[in-house]
């Protein structure tokens, strides 16, 4: 079964935004805030998240209309908490983690609000 060129593109983005995304948030960098609470950190996690979300539903026909997606990458987002905390040169923060979940929940929702109005049929 082929697939279609803008599902193929779709993958090698969601592809290549995970490898950025994971690889971004456990190399050291001395640039870190200090602060406790960052709100442009938390922006840039919801963000990020959110955005390989979307890639992940336009790049795949999910069932379950997105929730093992989803499932999928807030686990993952805790996997890099943890793996960062593990790293020696990088916290872990239970505040990213809230703010990649909400990225995650704010695409899926918009999705599922979007997706049976596109899948009306015309006049």
């Amino acid at each position: 079964m082929r697939f279609p060129t803008f599902r193929l593109a779709w993958r090698l983005a969601f592809g290549l935004s995970l490898l950025l995304v994971t690889v971004g948030s456990l190399l050291p960098t001395r640039q870190l805030p200090d602060l406790a609470f960052d709100i442009w950190d938390k922006a840039q996690h919801a963000a990020g998240f959110g955005w390989l979300m979307f890639c992940g539903l336009m790049s795949h026909r999910w069932r379950d209309d997105g929730a093992r997606l989803a499932l999928g990458l807030g686990i993952w987002g805790a996997v890099i908490e943890v793996l960062q905390a593990w790293s020696g040169w990088r916290h872990g923060d239970l505040a990213d983690l809230a703010a990649d979940i909400l990225g995650i929940a704010v695409v899926l929702l918009i999705w599922r609000m979007a997706r049976p109005a596109a899948e009306r049929p015309g006049p």
